[in-house]
């Protein structure tokens, strides 16, 4: 008989120490990327004050990073399985790094405009191969578990952003004001190109896919010319040129369906979203992104323009969200495994019925504290029993080789999401401008909510559901 070599315990504990540093790694930096979306909300009024800057520049100055890093995400992706993830990630953190030292010692909104820009590129190379990572190193219940720290570093960026902002500005280290906004990543970013060049994987690269130059300048287009007048959209009054903006982006959207029918190597391909679950998955993560960056922006422009909150104030309310979040996401795995696709829906109704309280609440005009906090922790909860077995249920039936096609779609997805609510809640928000605007904001949030568990609902029940024997 051949006798069969089994590893050490010695050797397990050094492979999943290895794993855990790649982990922390990759999350770090998929952090920092959220963090920079929120961050410098805080330190717009001393940017403003500080360089002199008109609405239109502050605004691309804010939203500029945001704009860039969803037209590139699904680039980055493809690049990724191109170039090898460890490559791209480690350049995409270099770029963002770089990018960062650059908006930190800019002279003019001008440049810092440029160099926002540059650092949301930058976030579009690196990001993209995190969940690439995650699905080729890990598999089972430690996929999961990866997956589900995942979800708690994209809740926690997008609250920690404002408080960090809040802390930074505030704190008027060396009198730089609002630099030490960007500055705070530049020695985080170095440390873990430092770190990463050590741990990542080097991988085979397996070249079965082209770059798909015509798939990614439509798509680019399409991105582009939806995400900049919903970004610019409530700042401007929404001029006559973003609803021809928004209606030639359907066009480019179309333009992309046939060009990918076509291509020898399409961008998203059709066995991709034929992955059990995989499109339910994304619709219900869209409108779920769509609650959790409108609930955010929504009561952060409450808290701050009706109930007098400072900007660190405000952040800080939303603590007990991220909290529920994190505790959620790490430990859903603990319930026994029958309840797992459930989940989905009952985290639907949990959050749905947390935002429906709030809308009660809040449409008094006060704090309604201490109700508030534990309000806000429901919603937290709610929200995480949704979105961390959504990315497993739904990643779980794709190939190894779609991986990087996968989480381009996946964290593209999540942005859009991220971009369309903050547009649809903060035009809905404004144009009411009554004591009972945030309680007829928060319940359209609650009644999206609503749709996107009745939306999971085939994840829930299971394979059958799907039309799986």
């Amino acid at each position: 008989m051949t006798a069969v070599s089994v590893p050490s315990s010695t050797a397990r504990q050094a492979v999943r120490r290895s794993s855990a540093w790649l982990l922390a790694v990759i999350l770090t930096g998929q952090f920092m990327a959220i963090l920079d979306v929120s961050i410098v909300n805080v330190a717009a009024p001393t940017i403003r004050a500080d360089l002199h800057s008109t609405g239109s520049g502050l605004q691309l100055v804010i939203s500029g990073y945001t704009i860039a890093y969803a037209m590139l995400l699904i680039t980055g992706a493809r690049l990724g399985g191109l170039g090898g993830y460890r490559r791209l990630f480690l350049i995409g953190l270099a770029l963002f790094t770089a990018a960062s030292l650059m908006c930190g010692l800019a002279p003019t909104t001008g440049t810092l405009i440029g160099f926002r820009l540059l650092q949301g590129a930058g976030a579009a190379l690196m990001v993209p191969q995190v969940l690439s990572l995650i699905q080729l190193t890990f598999d089972g219940a430690s996929r999961a578990r990866a997956l589900s720290i995942y979800a708690t570093v994209i809740s926690g960026g997008a609250v920690a952003g404002q408080v960090v902002g809040g802390l930074l500005v505030t704190a008027d280290l060396f009198g730089a004001t609002w630099r030490p906004v960007f500055l705070v990543n530049v020695p985080i970013g170095l440390a873990l190109l430092f770190v990463g060049a050590r741990l990542l994987p080097r991988e085979h690269l397996r070249r079965e896919h082209g770059l798909d130059l015509p798939g990614l300048v439509t798509l680019s287009l399409a991105v582009v010319l939806l995400v900049v007048p919903l970004v610019l959209g409530h700042e401007l009054d929404w001029p006559l040129w973003g609803w021809l903006s928004m209606a030639a982006s359907a066009v480019f959207f179309g333009l992309f369906l046939l060009v990918e029918r076509r291509a020898a190597h399409p961008l998203i391909p059709g066995r991709l979203l034929r992955a059990p679950g995989l499109r339910i998955a994304i619709l219900a993560l869209f409108l779920q992104m769509n609650v959790y960056a409108g609930y955010l922006f929504g009561m952060t422009l409450h808290l701050q323009g009706v109930l007098g909150d400072s900007a660190l104030r405000a952040g800080a309310t939303f603590i007990p969200t991220a909290v529920a979040f994190a505790l959620v996401s790490l430990y859903w795995k603990l319930l026994p495994a029958a309840l797992h696709r459930p989940l989905i829906v009952a985290g639907a109704v949990v959050a749905a019925l947390a935002e429906a309280g709030l809308a009660v609440l809040l449409s008094g005009g006060g704090h309604g504290e201490p109700l508030l906090e534990i309000l806000l922790a429901l919603v937290g909860a709610g929200m995480a029993a949704m979105f961390s077995p959504l990315m497993a249920v739904g990643l779980a039936g794709v190939a190894p080789a779609d991986a990087p096609d996968a989480s381009g779609v996946v964290a593209t997805v999540l942005q859009l999401g991220q971009v369309v609510g903050v547009a649809a809640v903060g035009t809905l928000y404004l144009s009411l401008q009554g004591s009972h605007a945030i309680g007829v904001t928060v319940t359209t949030l609650a009644t999206i909510t609503a749709v996107a568990g009745a939306v999971a609902l085939p994840l829930a029940l299971g394979r059958r559901a799907l039309g799986k024997r």
